[in-house]
């Protein structure tokens, strides 16, 4: 190479400066990334727990805290279908899936979770924080967690829920207990879990509406 095709410090540098802008700018989460990350209550829950740890933690702990949340539960009444149904999704996609964004890092072979980069960005998303008394419409103030309530309440609670519900109203159909036909049982169940995929789409929905007060911002 001549010396007028060698590339001098100068140019060097600022080659190596782009090449870091380039890469912080396509690692930095965008709105859209917080919402579909926050869309799962499994991933939101494990969030939590991270954000709580302040450190690493072992996988199995993280997977059996979730899956305690999601059965309303502690970790020492947890089934073992209980906490395969969880563990087996947080391995194969979810912890993943916030290891790619930067949300932790995640070491597999190990079973150690770890802070990510961008660990501290859903703090303000998963933590209440006390509204200004001052500023009674501010609803910036108001959490993600404010906005879904307890934790523990998922889609899989409401579902369950709903399915109890339908189990109980065919059994006291079928031994004379509610005098109803056919028909109107199955409009009543049918109408249940109506409402009940109504209430779920409202965890997206309050996300999106959260995201879009930021964006304003």
């Amino acid at each position: 190479m001549s010396t007028t095709d060698r590339p001098t410090p100068s140019a060097a540098t600022a080659n190596a400066s782009a090449s870091d802008r380039s890469r912080d700018e396509s690692t930095t989460l965008s709105d859209d990334d917080v919402f579909h990350i926050l869309q799962t209550s499994r991933r939101r829950e494990a969030i939590r727990y991270m954000l709580a740890a302040n450190g690493s933690v072992k996988m199995g702990n993280l997977a059996e805290h979730v899956a305690a949340r999601e059965h309303e539960t502690t970790v020492a009444k947890l089934s073992s279908t209980q906490r395969q149904r969880v563990y087996i999704p947080l391995y194969q996609s979810h912890l993943p899936k916030l290891d790619k964004a930067g949300v932790i890092d995640y070491n597999k072979s190990r079973g150690i979770v770890s802070p990510g980069d961008h660990l501290e960005i859903f703090r303000p998303y998963l933590e209440v924080t006390t509204p200004d008394p001052m500023a009674a419409d501010d609803e910036t103030d108001q959490s993600l967690l404010g906005r879904f309530g307890s934790p523990a309440i998922t889609d899989e609670t409401y579902y369950v829920a709903t399915a109890t519900a339908s189990v109980g109203l065919l059994l006291a159909a079928a031994f004379g207990f509610l005098p109803i036909s056919g028909l109107a049982l199955g409009t009543i169940v049918t109408a249940l879990f109506v409402l009940t995929t109504v209430a779920c789409a409202d965890h997206p929905l309050a996300i999106q509406q959260a995201t879009d007060r930021r964006r304003s911002q």
